[in-house]
């Protein structure tokens, strides 16, 4: 009789609210996620050795290692160094933020964080800590480890930014490329609007970056970063930024505005399936972001799509915490 392979299915907001009610609860989670192996890890120093629980302090350890980092005894909790120290909010309340942001496609704004979160020492929570909660797990939300990306690479570039009709008569395209000047055209490219790169493996995951401007010299070396010296293929559109890609890399391009997109396995759709939901995203769900906190936004919508066949994506998020 063949057997058959079971896929253990996905958590639920249901699940994370019963199985992570208390602090208690929430608290041996994190633990089992940040010492997998049982040994609790000193953040100050490193070391494990000397590193004793606390019996009369649940979650609570003191490292008693003489070292400069470490000077006489250092005590810590496993919420020590990560997002959820000295918070006034139940970990419940940041388990159940954390669920709707990396299960929600296109996020989860702080307004309706702020109208779903738990009162607060008898106080509603207010909208500035749900926009505090959701930022400091935006900024969690980096792998540990990155690699560069290899095989067949897109890379393609877009701007993020509020249609030119809808802007003040001097933030509108023609006085931004007068004030740009013809010595500045990075600039002027945009009108105003954010530049962002993104570049994509086709079995692999994303990078997204906002690098400034989108001159060649800047492109050139966010490609040199991002993809390895082992790529099979790195695809571009026909924008003439990208011919330095030739110099060292296999390159080919498609020609958008002769209206070619598909040549074979030459093609960015890949990558411009990313943009179509990170930009519905910023309109439909945040309707606005600043140009200070779009890094972080890119952080949530690229680590979200490289666990997209994560079921324990959950679990990534607190882990990264």
């Amino acid at each position: 009789m063949a057997s058959t392979k079971t896929t253990k299915p996905r958590l639920t907001l249901h699940q994370v609210e019963r199985d992570f009610a208390t602090d208690e609860q929430c608290k041996a989670l994190l633990t089992k996620l940040r010492w997998p192996d049982g040994i609790a890890t000193c953040p100050r120093c490193g070391e494990t050795k000397r590193v004793y629980a606390l019996r009369t302090r649940p979650f609570h350890w003191v490292c008693k290692n003489p070292s400069e980092k470490c000077p006489g005894v250092y005590r810590f909790s496993v919420l020590t160094g990560t997002v959820f120290e000295n918070t006034n909010v139940p970990l419940s309340t940041w388990f159940r933020v954390a669920f709707l942001m990396v299960s929600s496609k296109k996020g989860i704004s702080a307004l309706q964080v702020h109208r779903m979160i738990d009162p607060v020492r008898g106080k509603k929570g207010s909208y500035k800590t749900a926009w505090y909660m959701c930022h400091r797990l935006r900024a969690a939300m980096q792998d540990g480890t990155f690699r560069r990306l290899t095989g067949e690479v897109e890379v393609d570039e877009t701007f993020v930014g509020g249609k030119d009709r809808n802007r003040h008569w001097n933030k509108k395209s023609a006085q931004v490329r007068a004030a740009a000047g013809p010595q500045m055209p990075g600039k002027a490219i945009g009108y105003g609007k954010v530049g962002v790169t993104g570049a994509i493996a086709r079995k692999g995951n994303v990078v997204a970056q906002v690098i400034g401007d989108l001159r060649a010299e800047t492109k050139a070396d966010f490609v040199r970063k991002v993809v390895s010296d082992k790529v099979e293929l790195v695809v571009t559109d026909e924008n003439h930024a990208y011919d330095y890609v030739r110099a060292g890399m296999p390159h080919e391009a498609v020609n958008h505005s002769e209206g070619e997109y598909v040549r074979g396995n030459v093609h960015t759709n890949n990558i411009e399936t990313f943009w179509s939901l990170l930009k519905p995203g910023v309109v439909g769900t945040y309707h606005k972001v600043s140009k200070d906190y779009l890094p972080l936004y890119l952080n949530e919508f690229a680590w979200r799509y490289n666990h997209r066949n994560d079921r324990e994506i959950f679990h990534a998020v607190l882990a990264g915490c």
